[in-house]
């Protein structure tokens, strides 16, 4: 599948993102009455879910072993006695991706073996995106010669805030060079940009700048993945296909932990982007916690009795 090349700066076509906040609120508060998934149909979009998660780990004492449980358990999320019961042993169903740190790179390659899920590393000074330029491009650069095959990166949030949208451009641009062949996700910190507004801009931006993603947070704000905001994301995804023909993904990050509401956001993106959209290749969940609870799902519409969560632990 192509990638997004990216546009020259047209700052006119960013002044001329407008959002009609109130209108934003109401669609996602309706948005759960009205759409809702029930009985066997929830089984598929579970499944379609675990397919879309880029499975993560990002904490200060992660090791070697729990990067290596964390790639066992993407290499086969749910149960085998669970995905039989509902005669889906024969999918072949992973995760979207693994996420990890620079230093855990190699350990994830390692423990994938070769299988098709892709290590996808957080770069660019990781969380506040506050490292000096030249820094952050050699952290990219280091990391898809570790073998990343997809780069994270979180963008100067001062550019988006005080709308100095050359600078981010000319900033996600530099950051997509030294990204290669590997796909790159950039992250806008909805949580830390002040208004829909802002995120809207901040988004066309990335994306005229070649990003192949563009995702909500870095799962450590106050705020991170909300519907609203997702809403105004694809909406800017949809723009800019519609005036270039190059699709970008979307990545809700941070803050998804339920599998109800991982079916409200593949609802969302199913209005707002189509079937086209409903792949792993242009969507992504961020997250850690998730996968446990949709495969405690599955076992209840399996045997009618939900199960500790500690049975469906991650690592």
């Amino acid at each position: 599948m192509s990638r997004n090349p990216g546009i020259p700066f047209n700052e006119d076509l960013i002044e001329s993102v407008r959002i009609n906040k109130s209108a934003i609120e109401r669609r996602c508060k309706t948005l759960t009455g009205r759409r809702t998934v029930k009985n066997e149909y929830q089984v598929a979009w579970y499944l379609k879910a675990i397919a879309c998660i880029d499975l993560t780990s990002l904490a200060g004492d992660d090791t070697p072993g729990r990067i290596k449980r964390l790639c066992a358990k993407a290499a086969q999320p749910v149960r085998p006695d669970i995905l039989a019961a509902h005669c889906a042993e024969d999918l072949d169903i992973t995760t979207g991706a693994v996420c990890v740190y620079h230093q855990m790179i190699d350990t994830a390659v390692k423990a994938i073996g070769g299988k098709a899920i892709p290590i996808a590393a957080v770069s660019t000074s990781f969380p506040a995106g506050m490292g000096p330029m030249e820094t952050r491009l050699a952290e990219i650069k280091a990391s898809v010669a570790a073998g990343a095959d997809e780069i994270d990166i979180v963008i100067s949030r001062r550019h988006a805030i005080t709308g100095n949208w050359q600078a981010l451009y000319d900033e996600v641009a530099a950051c997509r060079k030294a990204c290669g062949n590997a796909r790159m996700k950039t992250i806008l910190a909805t949580g830390e940009l002040g208004s829909l507004t802002t995120v809207a801009k901040a988004s066309m931006t990335a994306m005229m700048a070649g990003s192949d993603f563009i995702k909500t947070s870095t799962g450590m704000e106050s705020s991170n993945a909300t519907l609203p905001v997702s809403l105004v994301m694809m909406r800017q995804i949809r723009d800019y296909y519609a005036e270039t023909g190059a699709m970008v993904g979307f990545k809700p990050a941070g803050g998804i932990r339920k599998a109800k509401e991982a079916i409200a956001f593949l609802i969302l993106l199913k209005e707002e982007l189509g079937n086209d959209w409903m792949d792993p290749h242009w969507f992504r969940f961020g997250a850690s916690g998730l996968l446990g609870d949709i495969e405690r799902q599955l076992e209840f519409h399996a045997t009618g009795r939900y199960s500790a969560a500690h049975r469906h632990a991650v690592g």
